[in-house]
């Protein structure tokens, strides 16, 4: 179940959430929408387009063929006289109408009922150019009137006229068919662009379900940072998580140790069978061991705040040297106690830090060198300033560490010797905090030691400069 939230957890906020939970819309739901958006508005365009060529083809094909009328009828009434035109059998209005507009002979009316046409846009361009066509409407809506005039050598014109179903009737008549095509293209257009979503998103789904394994998964070029980004965000979780387990166990059996001491003693105690110096020794292990309880208690606190990303660093210019100073004054009754001599080298140094957390470190590197020193040894803080860097180097003569070991010493509760470090008081979180401390302040750490030469800890930091 964790893995499940994880992976969910993980995706959704990279990807913007692919489903917008039950009741709401998926990625592939509104990609195929938008396909059907651009397929029914390409069908329609292409519908209108389609129409209006075919309308203008239909136009020019007309007029075409009024134009070859036109001109054997003017033949026909040059070596003729008009007085052929009525006895002929043609399926054209005819109309001929002399230079100043008057209508002399018409097909299908009589000429002295009809006004001048000399305004006539075809009648008014064929005088003027020598050919002239118009198409208007006629009385009936559903039909068109496809003039063409022709002027003849004599000046007057010949105009002949057809009337053909217009662009909106012959939509009408062939629509069943375009609504048949339409329904039938729009139907596999459809189909077409379901399949082609199913295939967009599928790796996509398939990235999801697969969080654990994404390199045999197809995958887009385009997701190939995406993809990597997750997958490292994944692994740090589950490391993460991991750790957090391994943290619980750890914290419960070191606070089961002190706990366990106080325990017993404090029943020996209540049932008498401690009495005199026995019981004030027996006080004296419950109070150690309350003591350490305590300091656990504190680290692990002090751990799980700097874990916290809400944590704020109040970052003021601090003087090392200063810092490394009480430090050293802080620890004297310690190292004295362990027999270890204390040293401090150290010359002013400004970085821009968290002051306390510059405490804590310097503390806690300085108290480790003291507890895991040998009786006789010495312990040597400086503070040197290095070009743009300020370094802090803790250098003791102690039991040293193995290479083996140098890798997990910023572990939690990781203890080179886990005796040593209980009788001393240890928690073995100490270099943890460091760690933190260092990271948060994008310091360098560098661990120098041998087994049974003692061991050396810098922390390089980035020197602050005058303004």
């Amino acid at each position: 179940m964790r893995y499940r939230a994880l992976q969910d957890c993980v995706f959704c906020a990279a990807w913007g959430a692919v489903s917008v939970g039950r009741e709401g819309v998926t990625v592939r739901k509104k990609i195929l929408t938008y396909f059907i958006y651009i397929i029914l508005a390409a069908t329609a365009a292409s519908a209108v387009s389609m129409g209006l060529l075919s309308y203008s083809m239909f136009e020019e094909q007309v007029l075409g063929s009024l134009r070859y009328d036109a001109q054997a009828l003017a033949a026909l009434v040059e070596q003729g006289g008009e007085e052929r035109l009525p006895g002929l059998d043609v399926r054209v209005r005819v109309t001929l109408i002399r230079a100043d507009g008057t209508v002399t002979y018409d097909s299908e009316a009589n000429p002295s009922s009809m006004g001048s046409h000399a305004q006539r846009p075809e009648v008014a361009q064929a005088l003027a150019d020598g050919e002239g066509s118009d198409v208007r409407n006629s009385q009936t809506v559903s039909r068109n009137t496809f003039y063409y005039a022709l002027r003849m050598s004599d000046g007057s014109v010949v105009r002949v006229a057809q009337e053909a179903s217009n662009i909106w009737s012959i939509y009408m008549s062939a629509a069943p068919m375009i609504v048949l095509l339409l329904a039938l293209l729009i139907g596999v257009c459809v189909w077409a662009a379901r399949l082609l979503t199913i295939r967009l998103v599928g790796p996509i789904e398939q990235m999801t379900a697969h969080l654990d394994n994404v390199s045999g998964v197809a995958r887009y070029p385009e997701l190939e940072p995406f993809m990597e980004m997750i997958e490292r965000q994944h692994e740090e979780i589950l490391r993460s998580a991991d750790m957090r387990v391994e943290f619980t166990a750890n914290v419960s059996h070191e606070l089961k140790t002190p706990l366990t001491s106080i325990s017993g003693y404090a029943e020996l105690i209540e049932s008498g069978m401690a009495a005199g110096d026995m019981a004030k020794r027996f006080a004296g292990e419950i109070h150690k061991s309350a003591n350490r309880l305590l300091t656990l208690i504190n680290d692990i606190i002090r751990l799980s705040q700097m874990d916290s990303p809400e944590q704020e660093l109040h970052l003021e210019s601090v003087n090392l040297a200063q810092v490394a100073q009480a430090t050293v004054e802080q620890l004297r009754l310690s190292a004295a106690k362990m027999q270890v001599s204390l040293e401090l080298d150290a010359r002013p140094a400004a970085v821009w830090a968290d002051r306390r957390m510059m405490e804590e470190l310097i503390y806690n590197l300085t108290d480790n060198a003291i507890r895991y020193n040998v009786r006789g040894g010495s312990v040597r803080v400086a503070v040197h300033p290095v070009r743009e860097r300020v370094i802090v180097c803790v250098q003791d003569t102690g039991i040293g560490i193995s290479k083996e070991d140098q890798e997990h010493i910023f572990e939690r509760f990781y203890r080179v010797d886990k005796s040593r470090s209980k009788a001393t008081g240890g928690t073995g979180l100490g270099l943890a905090i460091v760690k933190h401390i260092a990271a948060k302040h994008n310091a360098a750490i560098t661990v120098d030691s041998e087994l049974g030469r003692g061991t050396t800890i810098t922390v390089s930091f980035e020197r602050m400069t005058k303004a």
